[in-house]
């Protein structure tokens, strides 16, 4: 049979049975030091925060530059691939220009005028078998009025081709605009 014995302490009383020990806090004393503690937490918290922060400004500051930093040569890469692009476009339209001059020096003056003289019909069958170019050279020297009636007579689908060719010729580069 196991004796129980009680010992009286001056912060509270424990039990005790066989070997263990349990303690039962009487606890005026040290309720009260846990209370006060609890009330001085909302005190202590902001200049806790504040000191948090205070301490962690300068790694703060640091990972905010290190993230703009990556930002700004992300941008960079960016800014240099556009660029790259853009050095690539222009120069597909010089050679675009290039050889619309060309074809355009083609349709000579006399050209022109052998065509201006002809039936419509006549010469919208010559332009029709004729290089793109060519033919949109001699359409675009042409006066309007003579242009017009010549590619009325032609296929609606080679007039149309040819008409987009004076303003941008098949071999003219379509890209983005940008």
């Amino acid at each position: 049979m196991t004796r129980s014995l009680l010992l009286m302490r001056s912060a509270g009383i424990a039990f005790t049975v066989g070997v263990a020990c349990i303690p039962i806090s009487g606890g005026c004393v040290e309720q009260k030091k846990a209370d006060a503690a609890k009330t001085m937490e909302p005190a202590a918290a902001p200049i806790e925060a504040k000191q948090f922060c205070l301490n962690n400004q300068a790694i703060a500051g640091d990972a905010r530059i290190a993230w703009q930093t990556s930002k700004l040569v992300d941008l960079e890469a960016q800014i240099k691939q556009r660029l790259t692009e853009l050095e690539a476009r222009k120069t597909q339209l010089v050679e675009w220009l290039k050889k619309h001059d060309e074809a355009m020096k083609k349709a000579t003056d006399d050209v022109i005028a052998i065509y201006s003289h002809m039936k419509p019909d006549a010469a919208a069958l010559q332009l029709a078998v004729m290089d793109d170019a060519i033919a949109a050279a001699v359409i675009a020297k042409l006066p309007p009025r003579v242009a017009g009636t010549i590619l009325n007579e032609m296929e609606p689908s080679r007039a149309a081709q040819l008409a987009h060719g004076m303003l941008a010729p098949e071999n003219a580069p379509q890209g983005k605009r940008s």
